[in-house]
């Protein structure tokens, strides 16, 4: 597992980011988010939502814990499932009674403060860890599990 890491100077460039990354990934996708409060989780799956073309506000899901966001007219025709693990406080039974291992046939999965609870939701996904500096400047630090290895990343 090779980390690598993108500067990301501004919330839009957070966006811009993931919007790349959204017309990279399929339906069965992993994709786990970690940082502090106000690193940029909700503001990079926002574009990622607008990559993958999807309906509906993307607005963080705490909570209801979990949002699906069906493909829009014109989209990649890709769901996408937004998650808040927050609330979950690494109890794993509750993220079971989520059936998010369903979900990953399909949509791509968006888990923010999934690590340490999602990734064994599938052994192909990808860590995303956001750090925010003191001047609010975002470095999103990308670590690729399983067969994401071999993809390319939106960097």
């Amino acid at each position: 597992m090779v980390a690598t890491s993108v500067t990301l100077p501004g919330v839009e460039d957070t966006e811009d980011f993931g919007r790349r990354l959204g017309g990279l990934v399929t339906g069965g996708d992993l994709l786990l988010l970690a940082g502090p409060l106000g690193a940029g989780k909700t503001a990079l799956v926002r574009g990622l939502a607008a990559g993958l073309g999807v309906a509906g506000r993307v607005s963080s899901p705490t909570f209801v814990i979990a949002r699906v966001h069906d493909p829009a007219p014109g989209g990649r025709g890709v769901p996408l499932v937004h998650v808040d693990a927050y609330r979950l406080g690494g109890d794993l039974e509750e993220l079971d009674d989520l059936d998010l291992d369903t979900d990953l046939v399909d949509a791509v999965v968006a888990v923010e403060w999934g690590e340490g609870v999602a990734e064994r939701l599938s052994e192909d996904h990808l860590l995303i860890r956001l750090e925010r500096r003191d001047d609010d400047v975002r470095i999103a630090h990308l670590h690729p599990h399983g067969s994401w290895a071999d993809r390319p990343l939106p960097v």
